[in-house]
């Protein structure tokens, strides 16, 4: 289908929309609040600034934060489990983790309160024999017993069901009948795999956000289909690539991150465009800061992550680490008189203290704006006319400048630098603690905020030059429309290479691809062509924690030629060697999991086409005061979408668009490439 692609992305205070004509290639963007508490109102308005006929768009693409928001805010679903007996607290117990490392005492309340969480006769063994088939009148009683409670979700989570997942199905098919609604989820189907607390919690937490998922994405399509939409609605996940809404709505635990892992895929793409395979992305939107590193072209997944404490998604998610410093970011003076910026946000409403809506707490938004690199008189997102450069000043005064003996300037500065130096620390854990040199690679500032912090972020860690793409205030929603889409599998195994059944892991391979390609072949979506990867969770016996193993595999007419052992083994081999440099003489190899990918590649966009058409020589619209080190400085004001290919500007300057604004700060220039992006570096010395 031929049409308008749309990609949404839902921020904390904003709501991004990118819309892309595939007949002439031509691109629009808008920049909305973002609505609160139903975040489909700020969706609806944004698309609708750009596209007034529904009828037009072939493919909406939706990054969503409904399910983050809703584990963060503890605003999911009423939830029941019923469980083995035996293993009514494993969600409460965890890894007997403790919020702060150090720390004596810790509190911690799973998602399901224990009186919501019911114990049934029934055991399978951890080599798949059931010792005790599962009791169905017990299973019913707690089903009728967790409805009269309230609960509006329940999770069934038995032991050892990745073995053998014939007692969890019998019992999730018995509740599924007296059940009043589809929210039933068992742990065989969302995590077929070993480590009881991870499947139990990662279950859990998907029958918590489906009520509030799905219920969110049926209103959106409901309300697009209303409009005379008849197109493809799909949502991120967070492993960057898409899913329908059906898949959404039954596996909300995948949409979290959603975002964020957009915006690290469009980042991806558009650095690789511009020559450059290794970058560290930057987002920085009004409520945090989201880095992510993107080495020799390839994005870092991780198999788990902890959304909240005690809260573990064990699904494959991009690797996004996020700190409290966004524009929205509220700035304090602690008892010990020390500044710290965030982790609290003014969010979109009432937002910074410059809108005028009922903040007088100063963020990191109101310092730039009295510094003068922020346009009071351009705010982005179109709702305000003007911000109050004056309240936004008072407000740093008062709880920032009076507590710290420092003038309204001296204050502003020092929210910056506080917010600058923890933005930094981010980007050196992802690079510098994890044994990669920043220097080289280039860092990807976007998001509303980014841009006006790329010279800062090159200063304080020593990365050579910043790439800011054409649009950075909506690069999540563009990375919406590019994101290929991707299910992913596991299956535990649990054997030593020397017992391994390779007809039985070529079978549980010949079913992952089955079902993957199923799902793609149910979606509306073209695609240019379809991947599958496969790799093993795979120790030395005795160890604890695994490496992964890719596997070389190849398909015949959808039919999988799965490894043999000696092929296994010497994968292992140069996996484990390249990660400790080392083999073990006489250790014996384990395998754990299974793991696949299917990826059905959707067609992409050359982004030449948002190169500017302009020509001849970049001309000022415009100067004003700009505060740079203790000093106002006349600072050249630029209309950086019609700046043309190959313009180079000299610090100070600012760069203007309805999206954000880009600072070039003293000292640094920046040039605009053939795709329109700015490259921020040092002016060279001499």
């Amino acid at each position: 289908m031929t049409g308008r692609m749309v990609g949404v992305d839902v921020g904390g205070t904003f709501t991004d929309v990118f819309v892309l004509n595939e007949a002439d290639g031509r691109a629009t963007v808008a920049k909305v609040p973002t609505t609160r508490p139903d975040q489909s109102g700020g969706f609806l308005d944004g698309i609708g600034r750009e596209v007034r006929d529904l009828s037009e768009i072939a493919v909406v693409v939706h990054g969503t934060t409904a399910g983050t928001n809703a584990l963060l805010e503890r605003k999911g679903a009423k939830t029941g489990v019923i469980c083995t007996q035996g293993l009514r607290d494993v969600l409460e117990m965890r890894r007997r983790d403790r919020p702060r490392t150090w720390g004596l005492r810790g509190d911690f309340e799973p998602v399901v309160d224990r009186r919501n969480r019911l114990e049934v006769p029934e055991r399978t063994l951890a080599d798949g024999s059931i010792r005790t088939p599962v009791d169905l009148d017990a299973v019913r009683n707690a089903a009728e017993q967790l409805r009269a409670q309230g609960c509006e979700a329940v999770a069934i989570l038995f032991a050892n069901a990745y073995a053998n997942p014939e007692n969890e199905a019998a019992a999730v098919a018995a509740v599924r009948a007296i059940w009043p609604n589809p929210h039933v989820s068992a742990s065989s189907e969302i995590l077929p795999e070993i480590r009881e607390f991870e499947r139990f919690s990662t279950t859990a937490l998907n029958a918590y956000l489906q009520p509030e998922v799905s219920g969110y994405l049926t209103r959106l399509e409901n309300a697009l289909r209303s409009g005379g939409f008849d197109g493809e609605f799909m949502i991120v996940q967070s492993n960057g690539g898409v899913m329908g809404v059906n898949t959404a709505s039954r596996l909300p635990v995948r949409t979290a991150l959603s975002g964020p892992a957009a915006g690290v895929i469009a980042a991806g793409y558009i650095a690789q465009s511009a020559g450059f395979d290794n970058v560290i992305t930057g987002d920085m939107g009004g409520t945090s800061f989201d880095v992510s590193l993107i080495s020799a072209g390839q994005t870092m997944l991780s198999a788990q992550t902890s959304i909240d404490f005690g809260m573990v998604v064990r699904n494959p998610m991009i690797e996004v680490t996020t700190i409290g410093a966004g524009g929205g970011s509220i700035a304090w003076v602690d008892k010990g008189g020390l500044l710290n910026i965030g982790p609290e946000s003014a969010g979109s409403n009432p937002g910074p203290v410059a809108y005028g809506l009922g903040n007088d707490r100063p963020t990191v938004t109101d310092a730039n704006v009295v510094l003068g690199r922020i346009d009071p008189d351009n705010p982005i997102g179109g709702k305000l006319d003007r911000l109050d450069v004056e309240a936004a000043g008072k407000a740093i005064d008062n709880h920032v400048g009076k507590p710290l003996n420092l003038s309204r300037l001296e204050a502003a500065e020092a929210i910056l630098r506080v917010a600058n130096s923890r933005m930094a620390g981010a980007i050196r854990l992802v690079s510098i603690e994890r044994g990669f040199d920043p220097k080289r690679f280039a860092f990807m500032p976007f998001g509303g905020g980014g841009a006006l912090h790329a010279g800062a972020m090159l200063a304080e860690v020593g990365i050579a030059r910043a790439i800011v793409p054409r649009y950075p205030g909506v690069t999540s929603a563009l990375g919406c429309v590019i994101a290929d889409m991707r299910q992913d599998f596991v299956q535990t195994i649990n054997t030593l290479v020397s017992h391994l059944d390779e007809s039985a892991l070529g079978a549980f391979m010949q079913d992952h691809v089955d079902q993957g390609m199923g799902l793609l072949d149910a979606s509306r979506t073209t695609f240019d062509t379809r991947d599958t990867s496969f790799e093993l969770d795979m120790a030395y016996v005795g160890q604890t924690h695994t490496v992964p193993v890719p596997l070389v595999v190849t398909l015949s007419d959808g039919k999988v030629s799965a490894p043999d052992k000696a092929e296994i083994e010497q994968a292992f081999d140069a996996a484990y060697h390249a990660t400790y440099g080392r083999l073990l003489r006489n250790g014996v190899r384990r395998i754990l999991n299974l793991r696949s990918a299917v990826t059905g590649r959707r067609p992409k966009f050359d982004l030449s086409s948002l190169a500017p058409q302009t020509e001849g020589a970049a001309t000022p619209v415009g100067a004003r005061k700009v505060h740079f080190g203790h000093a106002w400085h006349d600072t050249a004001i630029y209309d950086r979408l019609s700046l043309p290919v190959g313009t180079i500007i000299n610090g100070p300057a600012i760069l203007t668009q309805p999206d954000t604004t880009v600072l070039i700060e003293p000292g640094f220039h920046g040039r605009v490439d053939s795709f329109g992006n700015t490259i921020i570096e040092l002016q060279e010395v001499g």
